[in-house]
């Protein structure tokens, strides 16, 4: 056994509870991906339009992911500067998660307002709980330890996708809860979030930073021009990677769900399927991506990971144009979706598992919560430009009125172009690697 897994098995423990921060983002997310197009199709005909509203929560990461972060990096209390956030956040989060499918009832306004407040709590979370992880495990251990967390994430979206999501399916009446049709999943999912929350709180110790020096404030805007003015670019590659490969990911997953219903006729309880197969592939192989990483280099895993994912995605283009001329229809078709879709959550997964410690590794410790917080400008900016784009494709094939099965195949190429483009900027990265300097260490840049 190598040096550097004996010492990270130290952590394994503590990285597992830290997972469960990412495990309530990896219940969330694929429902809200999966189901808030189609509670909004009740209202609302347009894909472009159901698109623009699916930015919403990614519009308000742009801005409170970079504020909270850096917020937290500043703050000092008994029970440290990332869990008060989450102690009030996440359930709040929880609490008008499991409002959703009420509010989609009742009125399009009601369902709009609720997703706003939503969105406020996940948001503002999500920062204070990704740093959570390089504040606690060296950096010559994070591709491992976002390994384990990506798992964490990839069991809870398990958990919302394959066993949750058929939830939708059931039509009874409940006490407290009411009619469940269409609505289920989203109360439970709620009471799993504050479940986690409860272990964050009872198992993960933070590590004391009264005697970490506070870095000089430097806003968002001013550390992305320091990134760029670095003689070494290689954050800035990085970062302009995560924009590509995002726009190809968030481009298609809010219309994934419509695509399994509309195209290969997924009852409601099997339209969150696709995502939770792909989670299953994400789960199994974060943990080992992140080693092979550490042994390899992160800079390979993530480029054969992007060739991977410009195949798959052309593949997705091909399937379903060709799929129906050859008679793969119905749940024939829906199958053999659902194993392509497991080959793509190994390569998405080894690629995000690999690409964050690329950049903490270029932070100090005081800059964590700004690196992190420009991971997320980034991921973000991608967030709201790819579903209106995408949701437009859509629109505009229909226009020439193709089956149902052919509405879809624009958002697979456009999928696949950027993540080629998002391969080819990668090789202009450098640095990133175990061992490697901070960019803060070599300049100053991009204080907290």
């Amino acid at each position: 056994m190598t040096k550097e897994t004996t010492g990270f098995k130290r952590y394994l423990g503590l990285t597992f509870l830290i997972g469960f921060g990412f495990f309530t983002m990896g219940l969330m997310d694929p429902l809200y991906d999966t189901y808030v197009p189609a509670f909004l199709g009740k209202y609302i005909e347009s894909k472009s339009l159901i698109g623009l509203v699916m930015t919403l929560d990614n519009v308000l990461q742009l801005f409170l992911i970079p504020i909270v972060a850096v917020w937290s990096d500043r703050t000092r209390t008994r029970i440290g500067r990332r869990m008060p956030f989450i102690l009030i956040m996440l359930p709040a989060a929880a609490f008008f998660f499991g409002l959703v499918p009420y509010a989609a009832a009742a009125s399009l306004a009601a369902l709009i307002a609720i997703l706003f407040f939503l969105n406020i709590f996940k948001t503002s979370v999500r920062g204070p709980v990704v740093a959570l992880m390089p504040d606690t495990i060296p950096g010559e251990y994070r591709s491992e330890a976002n390994g384990v967390i990506n798992t964490m994430g990839g069991l809870g979206t398990i958990l919302g996708t394959l066993v949750l999501a058929r939830f939708m399916d059931i039509d009874i009446v409940l006490p407290v809860i009411g009619a469940t049709k269409d609505r289920l999943p989203f109360p439970l999912a709620s009471l799993f979030v504050v479940l986690a929350v409860i272990i964050l709180f009872l198992f993960v110790r933070e590590r004391k930073h009264d005697a970490e020096a506070v870095e000089k404030r430097v806003r968002v805007i001013d550390s992305i021009k320091q990134v760029i003015a670095q003689k070494d670019k290689s954050a800035f590659y990085i970062l302009a990677s995560i924009f590509l490969w995002f726009m190809a990911h968030e481009g298609v997953k809010p219309f994934l769900g419509l695509y399994a219903r509309d195209a290969l006729g997924a009852s409601s309880g099997m339209m969150a399927l696709p995502q939770g197969i792909a989670g299953i592939s994400y789960a199994l192989a974060a943990i080992p991506m992140g080693y092979l990483a550490h042994k390899l280099g992160r800079r390979k895993i993530i480029r054969g990971s992007l060739i991977g994912l410009v195949a798959i995605t052309a593949i997705f283009a091909l399937f379903s144009v060709a799929g129906p001329s050859m008679g793969l229809a119905g749940s024939g078709a829906f199958y053999l979706f659902l194993g392509m879709m497991l080959v793509y959550g190994v390569f998405w997964g080894s690629v995000i598992t690999n690409s964050f410690p690329m950049l903490w590794q270029l932070s100090t410790f005081g800059n964590i919560g700004i690196f992190t917080g420009l991971y997320y400008t980034f991921s973000q900016s991608a967030s709201i430009l790819a579903p209106p784009v995408t949701g437009l494709v859509i629109d505009i094939t229909n226009l020439f009125k193709p089956a149902p099965e052919y509405q879809y195949t624009g958002i697979f190429v456009f999928a696949s172009l950027c993540m080629l483009a998002a391969f080819l900027v990668m090789f202009k990265v450098k640095k990133g690697e175990p061992g490697d300097a901070a960019m803060g260490a070599e300049s100053g840049a991009a204080g907290a």
